[in-house]
Protein backbone atom coordinates (compact mmCIF):
# COMPACT_ATOMS: atom_id res chain seq x y z
CA UNK A 1 0.00 0.00 0.00
CA UNK A 2 1.36 3.47 -1.11
CA UNK A 3 1.35 6.54 1.38
CA UNK A 4 -1.84 7.76 -0.53
CA UNK A 5 -3.77 5.02 0.16
CA UNK A 6 -2.51 4.63 3.29
CA UNK A 7 -3.60 8.30 4.53
CA UNK A 8 -7.10 7.42 3.03
CA UNK A 9 -7.44 3.96 4.70
CA UNK A 10 -6.59 6.09 8.18
CA UNK A 11 -8.90 9.07 7.31
CA UNK A 12 -11.87 6.53 7.04
CA UNK A 13 -10.79 4.09 9.67
CA UNK A 14 -10.41 7.43 12.27
CA UNK A 15 -13.67 9.40 11.09
CA UNK A 16 -15.83 8.41 13.88
CA UNK A 17 -13.71 9.56 16.48
CA UNK A 18 -13.08 12.64 14.50
CA UNK A 19 -16.65 12.90 14.34
CA UNK A 20 -17.12 12.14 18.46
CA UNK A 21 -14.40 14.87 18.43
CA UNK A 22 -16.32 17.89 16.80
CA UNK A 23 -20.03 16.61 18.28
CA UNK A 24 -18.19 17.13 21.50
CA UNK A 25 -17.35 20.75 20.72
CA UNK A 26 -20.19 21.46 18.78
CA UNK A 27 -22.11 20.48 22.33
CA UNK A 28 -19.64 23.03 24.13
CA UNK A 29 -18.94 25.93 22.42
CA UNK A 30 -16.89 28.88 23.64
CA UNK A 31 -16.58 32.82 22.42
CA UNK A 32 -13.56 34.08 21.36
CA UNK A 33 -10.21 34.25 23.25
CA UNK A 34 -12.50 32.37 25.97
CA UNK A 35 -11.69 28.80 24.50
CA UNK A 36 -10.15 27.59 27.48
CA UNK A 37 -12.26 23.87 28.15
CA UNK A 38 -11.46 23.84 24.49
CA UNK A 39 -7.77 23.81 24.02
CA UNK A 40 -7.94 21.57 27.48
CA UNK A 41 -9.67 18.76 25.36
CA UNK A 42 -7.32 19.61 21.71
CA UNK A 43 -4.52 18.86 24.48
CA UNK A 44 -6.02 15.89 26.15
CA UNK A 45 -6.37 14.02 22.60
CA UNK A 46 -3.16 14.98 20.79
CA UNK A 47 -1.36 14.01 24.17
CA UNK A 48 -3.66 10.63 24.00
CA UNK A 49 -2.44 10.24 20.45
CA UNK A 50 1.60 10.21 21.71
CA UNK A 51 2.60 14.43 20.84
CA UNK A 52 3.70 17.02 22.73
CA UNK A 53 1.27 19.98 22.50
CA UNK A 54 2.39 23.46 23.57
CA UNK A 55 0.31 25.14 25.09
CA UNK A 56 -0.09 28.88 26.19
CA UNK A 57 0.10 30.29 22.66
CA UNK A 58 -2.03 33.21 22.47
CA UNK A 59 -3.45 32.51 25.64
CA UNK A 60 -5.73 30.03 24.77
CA UNK A 61 -3.85 28.76 21.41
CA UNK A 62 -1.45 25.81 21.09
CA UNK A 63 0.94 24.59 18.90
CA UNK A 64 2.12 20.86 18.01
CA UNK A 65 4.60 19.31 15.66
CA UNK A 66 4.88 16.12 14.12
CA UNK A 67 8.22 15.19 13.17
CA UNK A 68 8.79 12.70 10.36
CA UNK A 69 12.30 11.58 9.24
CA UNK A 70 15.64 14.05 9.51
CA UNK A 71 12.48 16.59 11.17
CA UNK A 72 14.76 19.54 10.08
CA UNK A 73 14.68 19.54 6.64
CA UNK A 74 11.74 21.65 5.49
CA UNK A 75 8.66 22.58 7.94
CA UNK A 76 5.02 23.15 6.71
CA UNK A 77 2.27 24.63 9.01
CA UNK A 78 -1.49 23.88 9.25
CA UNK A 79 -3.60 25.55 10.50
CA UNK A 80 -7.63 25.48 12.58
CA UNK A 81 -9.55 27.85 14.31
CA UNK A 82 -11.63 26.90 17.88
CA UNK A 83 -13.78 29.82 18.94
CA UNK A 84 -17.41 29.88 18.35
CA UNK A 85 -20.05 32.81 17.81
CA UNK A 86 -22.65 34.49 20.16
CA UNK A 87 -25.85 33.11 18.41
CA UNK A 88 -28.14 30.60 19.65
CA UNK A 89 -28.74 27.18 18.20
CA UNK A 90 -31.76 26.60 16.25
CA UNK A 91 -31.10 22.69 15.34
CA UNK A 92 -32.75 19.73 16.99
CA UNK A 93 -30.02 17.87 17.29
CA UNK A 94 -28.13 15.48 19.65
CA UNK A 95 -24.93 17.31 19.68
CA UNK A 96 -26.72 20.69 19.79
CA UNK A 97 -24.82 23.52 21.70
CA UNK A 98 -25.31 23.03 25.82
CA UNK A 99 -24.28 26.65 26.11
CA UNK A 100 -27.37 29.15 25.91
CA UNK A 101 -26.84 31.87 23.30
CA UNK A 102 -23.35 30.49 22.00
CA UNK A 103 -22.73 28.19 18.90
CA UNK A 104 -20.64 26.91 16.70
CA UNK A 105 -22.13 28.48 13.60
CA UNK A 106 -18.76 28.75 11.34
CA UNK A 107 -17.84 25.66 11.65
CA UNK A 108 -14.76 25.84 13.55
CA UNK A 109 -15.54 23.00 15.88
CA UNK A 110 -15.01 21.27 12.70
CA UNK A 111 -11.26 22.36 11.52
CA UNK A 112 -10.87 21.53 15.05
CA UNK A 113 -11.69 18.13 14.94
CA UNK A 114 -10.37 17.66 11.23
CA UNK A 115 -7.06 18.62 12.66
CA UNK A 116 -7.02 16.31 15.46
CA UNK A 117 -7.82 13.63 12.80
CA UNK A 118 -5.07 15.05 10.54
CA UNK A 119 -2.41 14.82 13.49
CA UNK A 120 -3.33 11.37 14.43
CA UNK A 121 -2.85 9.91 11.06
CA UNK A 122 0.57 11.86 10.59
CA UNK A 123 2.15 10.67 13.80
CA UNK A 124 0.73 7.33 12.68
CA UNK A 125 2.73 7.62 9.48
CA UNK A 126 5.71 9.85 10.65
CA UNK A 127 8.06 7.48 9.51
CA UNK A 128 7.09 7.56 5.30
CA UNK A 129 8.05 11.00 5.02
CA UNK A 130 10.64 14.02 5.98
CA UNK A 131 10.35 16.94 7.49
CA UNK A 132 8.13 18.39 10.42
CA UNK A 133 4.48 19.53 9.88
CA UNK A 134 3.48 22.24 12.40
CA UNK A 135 -0.12 22.23 13.97
CA UNK A 136 -1.71 25.67 14.74
CA UNK A 137 -4.61 25.27 17.31
CA UNK A 138 -6.02 29.10 17.15
CA UNK A 139 -7.92 31.10 19.24
CA UNK A 140 -10.35 34.23 17.88
CA UNK A 141 -10.91 34.07 15.04
CA UNK A 142 -14.09 35.60 14.62
CA UNK A 143 -13.01 38.48 16.86
CA UNK A 144 -10.82 41.86 15.98
CA UNK A 145 -7.74 41.65 16.40
CA UNK A 146 -8.08 38.41 15.11
CA UNK A 147 -6.33 35.46 17.47
CA UNK A 148 -4.12 34.88 14.25
CA UNK A 149 -1.91 37.80 15.18
CA UNK A 150 -1.49 36.82 18.64
CA UNK A 151 -0.20 33.34 17.24
CA UNK A 152 2.14 35.27 15.16
CA UNK A 153 3.24 37.36 17.78
CA UNK A 154 4.23 34.63 20.37
CA UNK A 155 6.33 32.44 17.39
CA UNK A 156 3.91 30.58 15.99
CA UNK A 157 5.97 30.91 12.17
CA UNK A 158 9.21 30.82 13.55
CA UNK A 159 12.21 28.71 15.02
CA UNK A 160 12.09 27.51 12.28
CA UNK A 161 9.97 29.39 9.80
CA UNK A 162 7.62 27.08 7.75
CA UNK A 163 7.97 27.14 3.83
CA UNK A 164 4.51 27.57 3.70
CA UNK A 165 0.70 27.31 5.91
CA UNK A 166 -2.77 25.83 4.78
CA UNK A 167 -6.00 26.66 6.11
CA UNK A 168 -9.26 24.61 5.23
CA UNK A 169 -12.59 26.00 5.87
CA UNK A 170 -16.38 24.81 5.51
CA UNK A 171 -18.11 25.82 2.68
CA UNK A 172 -21.71 24.98 2.91
CA UNK A 173 -22.18 26.31 -1.05
CA UNK A 174 -20.37 22.75 -1.75
CA UNK A 175 -21.76 19.56 -1.60
CA UNK A 176 -19.66 17.13 0.61
CA UNK A 177 -16.66 15.47 -1.40
CA UNK A 178 -16.45 18.60 -3.04
CA UNK A 179 -13.49 20.51 -2.74
CA UNK A 180 -13.07 24.24 -3.75
CA UNK A 181 -9.74 26.29 -4.59
CA UNK A 182 -9.09 30.02 -5.32
CA UNK A 183 -5.49 31.42 -6.29
CA UNK A 184 -4.63 34.44 -5.79
CA UNK A 185 -7.02 37.17 -4.27
CA UNK A 186 -9.37 35.53 -2.66
CA UNK A 187 -11.17 37.00 0.83
CA UNK A 188 -11.53 41.02 1.62
CA UNK A 189 -10.14 43.40 4.52
CA UNK A 190 -12.91 44.10 6.83
CA UNK A 191 -12.67 47.23 8.65
CA UNK A 192 -15.65 48.86 11.53
CA UNK A 193 -17.10 51.96 11.07
CA UNK A 194 -18.87 54.24 13.95
CA UNK A 195 -19.96 57.40 13.49
CA UNK A 196 -21.61 59.61 16.13
CA UNK A 197 -23.59 62.10 14.46
CA UNK A 198 -23.74 65.44 17.40
CA UNK A 199 -26.43 68.13 16.62
CA UNK A 200 -28.49 70.10 18.67
CA UNK A 201 -31.75 68.12 19.84
CA UNK A 202 -35.09 70.46 19.80
CA UNK A 203 -39.22 70.31 19.44
CA UNK A 204 -40.06 68.71 15.86
CA UNK A 205 -42.45 71.67 15.01
CA UNK A 206 -39.92 74.31 15.56
CA UNK A 207 -37.01 72.97 13.32
CA UNK A 208 -35.51 76.09 12.87
CA UNK A 209 -34.06 75.88 16.69
CA UNK A 210 -32.63 72.64 16.68
CA UNK A 211 -29.83 71.06 14.67
CA UNK A 212 -31.12 67.89 13.20
CA UNK A 213 -28.87 64.83 13.47
CA UNK A 214 -30.69 62.80 11.13
CA UNK A 215 -31.17 64.65 8.64
CA UNK A 216 -27.01 65.09 8.74
CA UNK A 217 -26.83 61.26 8.95
CA UNK A 218 -28.63 60.68 6.16
CA UNK A 219 -26.79 62.87 4.20
CA UNK A 220 -23.71 61.23 5.00
CA UNK A 221 -25.45 57.90 4.46
CA UNK A 222 -26.23 58.61 0.87
CA UNK A 223 -23.00 60.50 0.51
CA UNK A 224 -20.46 57.98 1.62
CA UNK A 225 -21.95 55.31 -1.05
CA UNK A 226 -20.17 57.77 -3.95
CA UNK A 227 -17.04 56.52 -2.27
CA UNK A 228 -17.89 53.28 -3.60
CA UNK A 229 -20.00 53.68 -7.13
CA UNK A 230 -17.49 56.58 -8.12
CA UNK A 231 -14.11 56.84 -6.49
CA UNK A 232 -13.17 53.04 -6.28
CA UNK A 233 -12.47 51.30 -9.61
CA UNK A 234 -14.76 49.41 -10.89
CA UNK A 235 -12.44 46.58 -11.37
CA UNK A 236 -11.99 46.99 -7.04
CA UNK A 237 -14.53 44.60 -5.48
CA UNK A 238 -15.18 47.13 -2.55
CA UNK A 239 -18.50 47.50 -0.29
CA UNK A 240 -19.67 49.91 2.22
CA UNK A 241 -22.60 48.86 4.63
CA UNK A 242 -24.51 50.37 6.99
CA UNK A 243 -26.81 47.76 9.13
CA UNK A 244 -27.29 49.90 12.32
CA UNK A 245 -28.61 53.28 12.68
CA UNK A 246 -29.76 54.24 16.58
CA UNK A 247 -31.40 58.31 16.93
CA UNK A 248 -33.53 58.10 19.86
CA UNK A 249 -35.70 60.83 19.48
CA UNK A 250 -39.72 60.56 18.55
CA UNK A 251 -42.27 61.85 16.33
CA UNK A 252 -42.26 65.32 17.79
CA UNK A 253 -38.38 65.34 18.90
CA UNK A 254 -35.06 65.91 17.38
CA UNK A 255 -32.70 64.13 19.13
CA UNK A 256 -28.92 65.59 20.07
CA UNK A 257 -26.87 62.92 18.02
CA UNK A 258 -27.54 59.45 15.87
CA UNK A 259 -25.03 56.90 16.04
CA UNK A 260 -24.18 54.64 13.39
CA UNK A 261 -22.39 51.52 12.39
CA UNK A 262 -20.99 49.61 9.35
CA UNK A 263 -18.63 48.20 7.95
CA UNK A 264 -16.17 48.80 5.20
CA UNK A 265 -14.11 45.69 2.85
CA UNK A 266 -11.77 45.92 0.19
CA UNK A 267 -9.48 43.58 -1.48
CA UNK A 268 -6.20 46.41 -2.33
CA UNK A 269 -4.23 47.35 0.92
CA UNK A 270 -3.69 50.58 -0.56
CA UNK A 271 -7.16 51.51 -1.63
CA UNK A 272 -8.14 50.52 2.17
CA UNK A 273 -6.64 52.72 3.71
CA UNK A 274 -7.24 55.84 0.99
CA UNK A 275 -10.92 55.10 0.89
CA UNK A 276 -10.65 55.01 4.88
CA UNK A 277 -9.56 58.40 4.70
CA UNK A 278 -12.60 59.42 2.14
CA UNK A 279 -15.26 58.13 4.41
CA UNK A 280 -13.61 59.79 7.59
CA UNK A 281 -13.19 63.27 5.38
CA UNK A 282 -16.46 63.68 3.67
CA UNK A 283 -18.67 62.28 7.01
CA UNK A 284 -16.83 65.29 9.11
CA UNK A 285 -17.56 67.75 6.24
CA UNK A 286 -21.08 66.93 5.69
CA UNK A 287 -21.58 67.27 9.28
CA UNK A 288 -19.60 71.01 9.78
CA UNK A 289 -21.26 71.71 6.31
CA UNK A 290 -25.08 71.74 8.12
CA UNK A 291 -24.01 72.92 11.26
CA UNK A 292 -23.60 69.51 13.15
CA UNK A 293 -20.33 67.56 13.89
CA UNK A 294 -19.26 63.72 13.03
CA UNK A 295 -16.84 62.31 15.16
CA UNK A 296 -15.73 59.26 13.06
CA UNK A 297 -14.03 56.01 14.75
CA UNK A 298 -12.45 53.17 12.31
CA UNK A 299 -11.82 49.88 14.33
CA UNK A 300 -9.25 48.19 11.70
CA UNK A 301 -9.86 44.73 11.30
CA UNK A 302 -7.98 42.09 9.48
CA UNK A 303 -6.17 42.54 6.05
CA UNK A 304 -7.20 40.60 2.62
CA UNK A 305 -6.54 37.31 1.68
CA UNK A 306 -3.61 36.62 -1.10
CA UNK A 307 -3.79 32.98 -1.77
CA UNK A 308 -0.33 32.44 -3.01
CA UNK A 309 -0.49 30.84 -6.34
CA UNK A 310 2.09 28.42 -6.12
CA UNK A 311 1.85 26.81 -3.30
CA UNK A 312 -2.33 26.79 -4.20
CA UNK A 313 -1.46 24.80 -7.61
CA UNK A 314 0.66 22.20 -5.16
CA UNK A 315 -1.92 21.57 -3.17
CA UNK A 316 -4.68 21.52 -5.88
CA UNK A 317 -2.78 19.24 -7.64
CA UNK A 318 -2.58 16.92 -4.41
CA UNK A 319 -6.39 17.38 -3.77
CA UNK A 320 -6.89 16.05 -7.19
CA UNK A 321 -4.85 13.19 -6.28
CA UNK A 322 -6.68 12.57 -2.71
CA UNK A 323 -10.37 13.10 -4.12
CA UNK A 324 -10.50 12.82 -7.75
CA UNK A 325 -9.76 15.70 -10.15
CA UNK A 326 -14.06 16.10 -10.87
CA UNK A 327 -14.15 16.84 -6.95
CA UNK A 328 -11.74 19.68 -6.91
CA UNK A 329 -13.46 22.86 -7.98
CA UNK A 330 -12.56 26.85 -8.39
CA UNK A 331 -14.45 29.31 -6.29
CA UNK A 332 -14.96 32.83 -6.49
CA UNK A 333 -13.90 36.29 -4.68
CA UNK A 334 -15.78 36.45 -1.28
CA UNK A 335 -16.21 40.18 0.38
CA UNK A 336 -15.44 37.75 4.01
CA UNK A 337 -12.98 38.36 5.74
CA UNK A 338 -10.19 35.96 7.78
CA UNK A 339 -8.14 36.53 10.06
CA UNK A 340 -5.88 33.73 8.08
CA UNK A 341 -4.81 36.76 6.14
CA UNK A 342 -2.39 38.06 8.93
CA UNK A 343 -0.26 34.61 8.06
CA UNK A 344 -0.38 35.29 4.52
CA UNK A 345 1.75 38.49 5.11
CA UNK A 346 4.63 36.95 6.34
CA UNK A 347 4.78 33.56 4.52
CA UNK A 348 3.07 31.77 1.50
CA UNK A 349 -0.66 30.73 2.23
CA UNK A 350 -3.53 28.63 1.46
CA UNK A 351 -6.85 28.92 2.47
CA UNK A 352 -9.14 26.19 0.74
CA UNK A 353 -12.88 25.54 1.10
CA UNK A 354 -14.01 21.78 2.05
CA UNK A 355 -17.81 21.18 1.04
CA UNK A 356 -20.35 20.35 4.08
CA UNK A 357 -23.71 20.38 2.50
CA UNK A 358 -25.88 17.80 1.05
CA UNK A 359 -29.39 18.59 -0.17
CA UNK A 360 -30.82 15.37 0.59
CA UNK A 361 -30.48 15.31 4.38
CA UNK A 362 -31.50 19.15 4.46
CA UNK A 363 -28.02 20.38 5.22
CA UNK A 364 -27.58 23.48 3.31
CA UNK A 365 -28.15 26.64 5.99
CA UNK A 366 -25.06 29.50 5.53
CA UNK A 367 -22.50 30.00 7.92
CA UNK A 368 -23.26 32.30 10.85
CA UNK A 369 -26.84 31.26 10.76
CA UNK A 370 -28.86 29.46 14.11
CA UNK A 371 -29.30 26.32 11.35
CA UNK A 372 -25.62 25.99 10.49
CA UNK A 373 -24.91 22.20 10.47
CA UNK A 374 -22.70 19.87 8.19
CA UNK A 375 -22.53 16.53 6.38
CA UNK A 376 -20.83 14.95 8.67
CA UNK A 377 -19.00 12.40 5.24
CA UNK A 378 -16.90 15.57 5.22
CA UNK A 379 -14.92 14.85 7.98
CA UNK A 380 -14.13 11.12 6.09
CA UNK A 381 -12.20 13.35 3.91
CA UNK A 382 -10.79 16.77 5.74
CA UNK A 383 -8.39 15.16 7.62
CA UNK A 384 -6.70 12.70 5.45
CA UNK A 385 -6.72 15.35 2.42
CA UNK A 386 -5.06 17.98 4.92
CA UNK A 387 -2.30 15.43 6.27
CA UNK A 388 -1.83 14.26 1.94
CA UNK A 389 -1.34 17.97 1.20
CA UNK A 390 1.23 18.60 4.26
CA UNK A 391 3.34 15.40 3.46
CA UNK A 392 3.29 16.75 -0.38
CA UNK A 393 4.57 19.56 0.27
CA UNK A 394 7.16 18.36 2.72
CA UNK A 395 7.82 16.54 -0.35
CA UNK A 396 7.65 19.52 -2.95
Amino acid sequence: MDLLEKIKTLSGKYSEEVITFRRHLHANPELSYQEYNTVRYVSQQLKQFGLSPREGVATTGLIVEVQGKNPGKKSVALRADMDALPIQEANKVPYASKVPGVMHACGHDVHTSSLLGTAKILHEVRDHFEGTVRLLFQPGEEKTPGGASYMIRDGALENPRPSGIIGQHVFPLLPAGKIGFREGMYMASSDEIYLRVIGKGGHGAAPELAIDPIVIASHIIIALQQIISRNASPKQPTVLTFGNIIGEGATNIIPNEVNIAGTFRAMNEEWRAAGLQKIRKMAESIAEGMGGKCEVEISHGYPYLQNNPELTRRIRKAAEAYVGADNVVDIDITLAAEDFAYYSQVIPASFYRLGTANKEKSITSYVHTPTFDIDEDALKIGPGLMAWMAVQELHN
